[in-house]
């Protein structure tokens, strides 16, 4: 595996980011450890938080690009996957930066889809609770 150096946000308190790093380590790729906890770190994580939105530990940043557990990567096996041969993200290129944009709306699209189904059903049911209610009165 060709990757070079990352940074990883973190804490001890996170099993996932131990699982990360001890695979990091066993494929020996270096990486610079952030402890999201140490108030000497508050403002960088402040910056990475309001750069992605997510709060989520384990995030890498690796190329200038932010990779979040559970947005970006379920496992380190996937993560080391999408890293190996990552190039980086080209934002000078208005074509790439267009089918980013309409990934992102896609994706916010869908979400909302799937929030309003699951709104729809809770209505449903407390409507079906009322009408018992109401039934047995």
């Amino acid at each position: 595996m060709n990757i070079g150096e990352l940074k990883i946000y973190a804490n001890d308190g996170c099993g996932y980011c131990k699982e990360l790093k001890n695979e990091l380590d066993k494929q020996g790729i270096r990486y610079i450890n952030v402890d999201t906890t140490d108030p000497d770190n508050k403002e960088e994580w402040t910056k990475v938080v309001d750069a992605t939105f997510i709060p989520t530990v384990p995030t890498v940043l690796y190329k200038d690009t932010y990779f979040v557990a559970g947005r970006d990567f379920a496992s380190p096996t996937v993560l080391l996957t999408m890293l190996d041969g990552f190039q980086g993200l080209d934002y000078s290129n208005p074509k790439l930066v267009l089918e980013r944009i309409r990934t992102l709306t896609y994706s916010i699209t869908m979400a909302f889809g799937r929030m309003d189904n699951l709104l729809r059903n809770i209505e449903n049911k407390l409507n079906i609770k009322e009408n018992e209610h109401k039934s047995t009165d």
